[in-house]
């Protein structure tokens, strides 16, 4: 999950720097068109990308947001298991010298 999020950062990343040096502005006859990697696209078009991209990189941050909550609880749990084990064991342990002894 974290690697989709870093993904998804990275997407929405690469369109805004598109956006930003890979944009040329054609103004011909009082119409501004504007050109985005080549491609003719009109002014509502950009915006649009750009609000893409600006969600995009909000999602991905969510994303991975939650995944690293998840690892650090799935972490937690996982040393706690340990610890209730070890206690077990020792327990089960002290238990078997005890009913040794009693023989």
């Amino acid at each position: 999950m974290l690697i989709l999020g870093l993904l998804v950062i990275l997407v929405g990343v690469v369109l805004i720097l598109l956006g930003v040096f890979a944009t040329e502005v054609n103004s011909l006859n009082g119409a501004g068109q504007v050109e985005f990697v080549g491609i003719d696209v009109n002014a509502t078009t950009l915006f649009i990308l750009g609000l893409v991209a600006g969600v995009a990189v909000l999602t991905g941050l969510a994303v991975a947001r939650y995944a690293i909550r998840r690892q650090m609880k799935q972490r937690k749990e996982n040393k706690k298991m340990e610890e209730l084990s070890e206690k077990l064991e020792r327990a089960e342990a002290e238990r078997r010298r005890d009913l040794d002894n009693d023989r």
